[in-house]
C-alpha cells in the first residue's frame, strides 16, 4: 500500500528482456535501505525488489504490467517516480494508493496557471470500466505515475490536475508533454462503490 507522495525519482540504468517479462536496474539515494522482496512503486506501479548490487536494484515487470502501464516504454536513462511502501505508524499525506495500475492516459493539454500548471489527461473511453468504478470525480483522488492528486474538471474519459512547482520538480512530472503516455489508478473506494451497486 502506498500514499500517492513520491520520495524521489530512481534513474533506469539497464533494461534486459527475458521472455514476455522486463528486467529493469534503477539507482536512487535509498537503495542501500532496500532489502530483497520489498515492495517499491515505481510510476504507480507495485514492483518487487529481486536483486540488488553496485548501488542499483532490479525489479521485474511482466506482461501483465507491461500492458496496463507505461513501463515498456521507458528507456536507459529516464527518470522514474518512486514511492517505498507506506509505514502504517504515519500519516496519510496522499490517499490510499495500491500500486495496480489500471490502465494509462494521454497528456493533451498543458495550460500555465500562472505559477502552477494545469494538465489535461485522456483516456480510452470504455462503458464497462465506468460502470466497474474506473472514472474520475470533481475534486475526487486519482494517481497519475504514483503521484497522488485531486481531479479537476472531469468528463467522461479527460481530466485536469493542477501541479505546483515544487511537484513539477521532484516527479517526473517536468518530463510530462503533450503525446506523453502515463499510468493512471483511479481510486480504490469509487471501485467498491460501484461494485456494491452491481451486487
Amino acid at each position: 500500500m502506498f500514499s500517492g507522495i513520491i520520495e524521489e525519482f530512481a534513474t533506469v540504468v539497464a533494461i534486459k528482456k527475458d521472455r514476455d517479462n522486463i528486467d529493469f536496474t534503477l539507482t536512487c539515494s535509498f537503495v542501500n535501505e532496500l532489502s530483497i522482496d520489498q515492495s517499491v512503486a515505481h510510476n504507480g506501479v507495485c514492483l518487487t525488489v529481486v536483486s540488488i548490487e553496485d548501488g542499483n536494484y532490479v525489479v521485474t515487470a511482466m506482461k501483465e504490467t507491461l500492458e496496463r502501464s507505461n513501463l515498456g516504454f521507458l528507456k536507459v536513462g529516464d527518470k522514474v517516480n518512486v514511492e517505498r511502501s507506506m509505514l502504517m505508524n504515519g500519516r496519510l499525506d496522499g490517499h490510499i494508493v495500491q500500486g495496480h495500475v489500471d490502465e494509462t492516459a494521454r497528456c493533451i493539454a498543458m495550460e500555465d496557471a500562472n505559477g502552477s500548471t494545469y494538465f489535461t489527461f485522456g483516456y480510452k473511453q470504455d462503458l464497462e470500466m465506468a460502470r466497474n468504478g474506473y472514472f474520475t470525480v470533481d475534486k475526487g483522488s486519482v494517481t497519475v505515475n504514483g503521484v497522488s492528486l485531486t481531479v479537476c474538471n472531469p468528463t467522461q474519459n479527460t481530466f485536469q490536475v493542477a501541479i505546483i512547482p515544487y511537484t513539477m520538480e521532484h516527479t517526473n512530472f517536468q518530463d510530462i508533454r503533450i503525446g506523453t503516455i502515463v499510468n493512471l489508478e483511479f481510486d480504490i473506494i469509487g471501485k467498491y462503490i460501484a461494485r456494491l451497486q452491481q451486487l
